[in-house]
């Protein structure tokens, strides 16, 4: 196996809304769900393990959340490769009252090619996150980008 050092897939995007609501809607299932996974087991909390679900693809992650600093930071880690990788989000307040929203995933592992494919993978799926995110704290509107991506089911 080739190894490489492995890049950051990295997502960011201003969402005009105060920084304890895009905080929120991270840490709480039932409004992550409106714009990322269709199901998560609970809040993400320092230590736990939770599930998150994505119905109609048949497919689930176990995220263990290692780091949350109020209205700051989220740090989890998860297999969405095959291995463990983490992914952190970092929330910044800004004088307007938005926040800017930053999304880094890091850890990938494997051939040239593998980390390549799963670094740009990820930053397209976590630009689609942030979007949709985006749309719903701002305007209510669930645009579905998640399942509009992969109409017939990921590759």
């Amino acid at each position: 196996m080739t190894s490489i050092e492995s890049p950051a897939a990295k997502a960011e995007m201003l969402i005009r809304r105060p920084v304890a609501e895009v905080f929120e809607a991270f840490i709480d299932p039932a409004v992550t769900s409106r714009f990322w996974f269709s199901r998560g087991t609970g809040r993400l909390e320092p230590g736990k393990m939770v599930t998150w679900h994505w119905e109609p693809y048949h497919a689930s992650a176990e995220v263990r959340t290692k780091a949350v600093e109020p209205n700051a930071r989220i740090e989890i880690e998860w297999s969405a490769y095959g291995h463990p990788t983490t992914v952190e989000w970092r929330f910044t307040a800004r004088p307007d009252v938005t926040t800017f929203v930053t999304i880094t995933h890091t850890g990938f592992q494997g051939e040239a090619a593998d980390i390549t494919r799963q670094a740009v993978s990820s930053t397209e799926g976590f630009t689609i996150v942030l979007a949709g995110a985006k749309a719903w704290l701002e305007h209510r509107l669930a645009l579905n980008l998640v399942w509009d991506r992969f109409p017939d089911g990921p590759a």
